[in-house]
């Protein structure tokens, strides 16, 4: 998959008039993500994808400690938007990835995660036939 397809893709499901703001979304979850997670798994989570994407995760200062609040507030801050749409934006951006990425690169990566950003993974668990626990 190239960067056009991609953030085409979350352009398609975000339901932008234009790709500028779809790009924005991708970079301020990615990157925020990329904080939240250690290196290597950042690293490995990114490597699937198109290497304009995969440096939003992989060149990210990771190893951030913060919760889903202070995440959401980072991502909202980052794409100039509220927080539920950034949380909304996060949770359809994790599914796309979640398409491009082996799962078990996914599974890695959510399991460094504390149980509270479990929500960001409703979409993903969704589209894959599980249940979520929200």
């Amino acid at each position: 998959m190239s960067y056009k397809e991609f953030t085409g893709q979350v352009q398609h499901r975000l339901e932008l008039a234009e790709l500028g703001p779809a790009v924005r979304a991708t970079r301020a979850t990615l990157t925020t993500l990329g904080e939240r997670l250690h290196e290597g798994e950042a690293t490995d989570l990114a490597s699937p994808l198109p290497m304009e994407i995969d440096r939003y995760l992989a060149e990210a200062e990771s190893g951030q400690r913060f919760d889903y609040q202070e995440f959401l507030d980072r991502v909202a801050e980052r794409e100039g938007c509220d927080r539920p749409t950034a949380n909304y934006h996060a949770q359809q951006i994790v599914a796309i990835l979640g398409e491009r990425v082996p799962p078990g690169n996914v599974e890695k990566a959510r399991n460094q995660l504390p149980e509270e950003f479990e929500t960001l993974f409703a979409v993903y668990d969704r589209e894959r036939g599980e249940e979520s626990e929200d």
